[in-house]
């Protein structure tokens, strides 16, 4: 009997540009974690900082246009 071989759906290269993309994303949840205050009756304005609010959005959304770019990259033949 003859074996089949199994095809993954995508190309090595999209998956290397998947994992690039969920990288941007991990890092921009990690850069807007913290910031708050161990007292709920304390108001900190560490949460209103340019990483949280601007660096880790953008980094974020890269990661996800980066994803649908590799989804949507025609595999290699």
């Amino acid at each position: 009997m003859k074996k089949q071989e199994k095809k993954l759906l995508f190309g090595s290269i999209n998956y290397k540009i998947m994992l690039f993309g969920i990288f941007f994303m991990i890092v921009g949840f990690f850069l807007m974690s913290g910031g708050g205050s161990n007292d709920p009756n304390i108001f900190s304005d560490e949460i209103f900082s340019f990483r949280r609010i601007r660096l880790a959005p953008i980094l974020i959304v890269t990661g996800y246009i980066v994803q649908i770019y590799a989804i949507l990259k025609s595999p290699e033949k």
